[in-house]
């Protein structure tokens, strides 16, 4: 079985389900199971198929997998007369990592509602509208980059306006899906990850002459401060992932892993404090949110000693927190 970083897999000997994130080998790979990467035999793992599939039924049913984005609108009910309310999803069928923004066109202009990231196979709730708010909010404007967090063929950015009137949503143009309780209308946002458009660009006598003239703009030199305490400028870079901890956590609950994890935290931190460190940034992952929510909780009684910000994107991603000592 071929099986890649991003696919979403069940376990054939127990419950559950995870996202690989790692190849260990051929024969073994790393999946992230409530925020814990756990190694697995490729034997044991079952490729769960996310993507909507259209069949069209005058043909023989040969379904042709590939990866997509799509923008999914979910009634409350499968009988129309009964529907009040619609959901609006993003669903990620695709191994890629998503930063996208949402917004609804109110007037003349669009309002932001939603942005974020989501990860490869995964599903996000963008809004909930009544269904006689239809009319008033038609035009939904999504907004997509895509990443990985290991070498990938560069994507080109997606920006859609769907307009939405009771004519789309037809009963008839709703097909079931698995990752949804009722049948689903879905528009695709990208279907097509392997082909990419050569971008050229060519300078013009203006931008030649701005360029000249960004060049000659002197920056003001910058005056570094020395602190009475060396230790001050130290910078220290802790991470929490389960494997950098322990040589081997098979056996482990999920607790006490966590447990293990917080521990780490504790005296990093407490030195960190004690030395009068500059900076110190935790490696946490993304996972359910659990490890990084465990230790913002802990930092919210240092008040007085530390200030804790989201870690540094370009860098991290959203799987840090970096901590200022005061």
């Amino acid at each position: 079985m071929n099986i890649r970083i991003g696919n979403k897999v069940r376990f054939l000997n127990e419950k559950g389900e995870g996202i690989v994130t790692r190849i260990k080998d051929k024969n073994a790979v790393f999946v992230e199971v409530d925020g814990f990467e756990i190694p697995y035999r490729v034997s044991d793992l079952v490729v769960v198929d996310t993507e909507i599939v259209f069949k069209d039924e005058g043909k023989q049913e040969q379904e042709v997998k590939h990866e997509c984005v799509f923008f999914v609108v979910e009634p409350d009910h499968e009988m129309p007369l009964l529907q009040n309310e619609l959901g609006f999803y993003l669903l990620n069928s695709s191994s890629f990592h998503l930063l996208f923004t949402y917004s609804i066109r109110d007037g003349s202009q669009y309002q932001t509602t939603k942005q974020g990231e989501i990860g490869p196979f995964q599903k996000v709730l963008l809004k909930k509208l009544q269904k006689h708010q239809l009319k008033e909010f038609a035009y939904h404007k999504i907004e997509l980059l895509f990443f990985k967090k290991q070498h990938y063929t560069s994507q080109i950015p997606v920006a859609e306006i769907i307009h939405l009137n009771e004519s789309i949503l037809n009963p008839h143009n709703f097909i079931p899906h698995h990752d949804f309780k009722f049948p689903v209308w879905a528009y695709t946002l990208k279907d097509n990850f392997t082909e990419a458009k050569k971008i050229t660009q060519t300078l013009t006598d203006y931008d030649v002459e701005r360029l000249r003239t960004l060049k000659e703009l002197k920056q003001q030199e910058k005056k570094s401060i020395p602190h009475s305490n060396p230790a001050f400028l130290i910078d220290k870079e802790v991470d929490l992932h389960i494997e950098n901890l322990i040589d081997s956590y098979r056996g482990m609950s999920n607790h006490d892993m966590l447990q293990l994890q917080l521990r780490h935290f504790q005296t990093n931190l407490e030195e960190a404090i004690n030395n009068r460190y500059h900076k110190i940034v935790f490696i946490h992952g993304v996972g359910n949110g659990r490890l990084k929510q465990e230790i913002i909780n802990i930092l919210a009684g240092y008040t007085k000693e530390v200030r804790y910000y989201d870690g540094e994107y370009k860098k991290y991603g959203l799987g840090a927190t970096e901590v200022l000592i005061l």
